[in-house]
């Protein structure tokens, strides 16, 4: 099973492999997102991580206000997305 884990506070310029190499470096990344704008294609400064549900609290703290390019990341559960209306 895996866990999806929300990073906040992304510096604009991290991609994907960035952002999946980062988490690499403490557990298994099983798959890695940053979310841009539709229109602009620009980050929006947040993305998503998939890791093993074993591994999600380990990689939560230990990631949880690391500096990436200056900036302390934010990194917790993702929480379900609502329906939109």
């Amino acid at each position: 099973m895996t866990k999806t884990l929300y990073v906040g506070n992304l510096p604009w310029s991290v991609t994907d492999e960035e952002l999946n190499q980062v988490f690499g470096a403490v557990a298994e990344v099983r798959g890695s997102r940053v979310i841009v704008d539709r229109v602009t294609q620009k980050s929006r400064g947040f993305g998503f991580v998939e890791v093993a549900e074993d591994d999600a609290e380990r990689v939560i703290n230990a990631m949880n206000g690391t500096e990436l390019q200056g900036r302390p990341l934010i990194v917790n559960e993702a929480r379900p997305r609502h329906d939109r209306y």
